[in-house]
């Protein structure tokens, strides 16, 4: 359990995460992926990351039962900034990332998904940000990344998801596959972008970057504000609260959020 690194090609560092059941991660989990991220973007050998994950689903977000557990506010603070610190290392590895998204990709997966450079979907991925079913906010700033404006305003407010097809005919994913190839697919991929000159791709990532038009880590980072207001009012316990009396013995992967 946990974030796992392999070097299965030459210039190739793929990254798995894997937090069963649903891959909800612990707010130790954010920094773990955002170190391996990092570190995988400053090997001078790595041209290109492949993050994906094992089980059932991409992600499904923050655990929000380690929050629920906290009496404070320590967890809350620490997965908001966690969060903040895995998709800022998506974003700013040195290197282009390849998203590999099967299954279900929520709340804090549409963060790291929204900030990869590519990504690559099974036929089964579903993408979206139910967190107004959860008594939470955020990954605005991402699922805009993915589709266009109003689409993402009616995503949010209704929780509803896309599948990868839809994603793939808004030009956000590169290709879709049977689950069985995710893996081949985004390998493919990354092989094709790892035959790069090493510097190049570097000097390329950093200018794509630097001419974006939205500064993501301080569009989250304000989106976030407005998470922890929801839990300072108590807004958020009590649409937690309505969830799950409407959901009696739901699993855990109507626990999600970013």
């Amino acid at each position: 359990m946990g974030v796992s690194t392999s070097r299965p090609e030459k210039g190739i560092s793929v990254l798995t995460v894997d937090f069963p059941p649903v891959n909800a991660l612990p707010v130790q989990g954010w920094y773990e992926l955002a170190d391996a991220v990092r570190a995988a973007g400053r090997d001078p050998e790595v041209r290109c990351v492949v993050l994906g994950a094992a089980g059932r689903g991409f992600n499904a977000g923050v655990d929000i039962k380690e929050i629920q557990r906290d009496t404070g506010h320590d967890a809350l603070l620490g997965a908001n900034r966690g969060c903040a610190e895995a998709f800022a290392a998506v974003y700013e590895c040195e290197v282009p990332v390849v998203a590999a998204v099967g299954g279900f990709c929520l709340g804090g997966g549409i963060g790291l998904a929204g900030n990869a450079d590519a990504i690559v979907a099974s036929d089964d991925a579903t993408f979206g940000l139910p967190e107004l079913d959860r008594g939470a906010l955020g990954a605005a700033t991402h699922l805009a990344r993915l589709v266009p404006q109003h689409l993402m305003r009616a995503l949010y407010y209704t929780s509803r998801t896309a599948t990868a097809a839809e994603l793939q005919a808004h030009g956000s994913v590169w290709r879709v596959v049977p689950r069985a190839e995710l893996h081949d697919c985004a390998m493919e991929l990354a092989r094709e972008i790892a035959a790069k000159d090493g510097t190049l791709l570097r000097l390329a990532k950093a200018a794509i970057n630097g001419i974006d038009p939205v500064d993501v880590r301080r569009s989250y980072r304000f989106e976030q504000g407005f998470t922890f207001e929801a839990n300072l009012s108590g807004v958020a316990d009590r649409v937690r609260g309505a969830f799950g009396r409407e959901h009696t013995g739901a699993t855990e992967e109507g626990v999600v959020g970013p």
